[in-house]
């Protein structure tokens, strides 16, 4: 049992087949599968089971699976810090991100890092706010990054920046044209379009409107979507009001598509949340966290 077999098994589990397997690790799917069969000959055992196209894991596979994460992960600290005695940052850095700071602000700022850091390879993964703090958790990755904060014993965070969120109109609605500001509780007969649940950004909306005792529960919500990006086109669909993040209204708020409404409560500001595992980090995620300080 080798390091390279236990990375390529790891991320054979995380792409769901071998092709997908070989497409990440840029070699070919038979040099996949050969590295995974030698594991299984090393500890006499079968970890996937193959059949019918689709990739399982054998019992034994769910065994090893947290422990081949534990041993990728000791195995690029130890990296890390022999790297750090040179001063040299390089290697992986995989991130993970809930979906304004992936889709908004890190995206933008990966540029300049590169510049800086050539010699770093990054992948960048984007889920809502639970699974980020949960690949950070599973050592699956090096750092993230969220809007909200999460209950959890095994990452700590600390804030990084900040976002306004905004309630928006279509330009054309009964809304757009009321003159003066309005309070949230007045805005209980109006459709609204959300984000989902396990988002950060509805997460600090649900905990706005409790603090104003205005009940979540009772407002005329005609679709739930998945991304900031969605509910800003549904908005401009006139389809309904959101609250949203100036980072994902700004582009409609500059084509003047949508338009921002004068709100007692609103905008308001929200910090964004840097994770990380209570473990030494990598020099990489280090020095990414280092950067982030300086531009946030």
């Amino acid at each position: 049992m080798n390091i390279q077999q236990l990375k390529t098994f790891i991320t054979v589990v995380d792409a769901g087949s071998f092709s997908a397997a070989a497409r990440v690790l840029g070699v070919s799917q038979p040099a996949v599968t050969m590295q995974v069969q030698n594991l299984e000959s090393d500890i006499n055992q079968s970890l996937l089971d193959r059949r019918y196209r689709r990739i399982e894991l054998t019992e034994a596979g769910r065994v090893l699976v947290p422990y081949a994460r534990e041993m990728l992960s000791e195995s690029e600290a130890a990296r890390a810090e022999i790297n750090a005695l040179s001063g040299e940052v390089s290697g992986p850095l995989h991130i993970a991100l809930s979906t304004t700071p992936g889709d908004y602000i890190v995206p933008r700022l990966l540029g300049e890092f590169l510049r800086e850091c050539p010699d770093v390879t990054v992948r960048l993964t984007v889920a809502n706010t639970n699974e980020t703090v949960e690949h950070i958790e599973d050592r699956d990755a090096d750092i993230g990054m969220v809007g909200a904060l999460s209950k959890s014993s095994s990452v700590k965070f600390e804030q990084m920046g900040s976002d306004e969120l905004v309630l928006i109109t279509g330009p054309d609605t009964p809304l757009a044209k009321h003159v003066g500001g309005v309070a949230l509780k007045e805005l209980s007969s109006y459709p609204w379009v959300a984000r989902s649940a396990d988002s950060g950004t509805q997460q600090v909306v649900k905990a706005l409107f409790a603090k104003k005792s205005v009940d979540y529960g009772a407002l005329h919500f005609l679709v739930e979507l998945g991304t900031g990006e969605a509910v800003v086109n549904a908005v401009e669909g006139g389809l309904g009001i959101a609250i949203v993040s100036r980072y994902v209204a700004a582009k409609a708020l500059a084509l003047r598509t949508i338009v921002e409404i004068e709100c007692e409560e609103l905008p308001l500001s929200r910090p964004f949340y840097l994770v990380t595992p209570k473990r030494t980090l990598t020099r990489a995620a280090s020095a990414f966290v280092d950067f982030l300080a300086t531009k946030l």
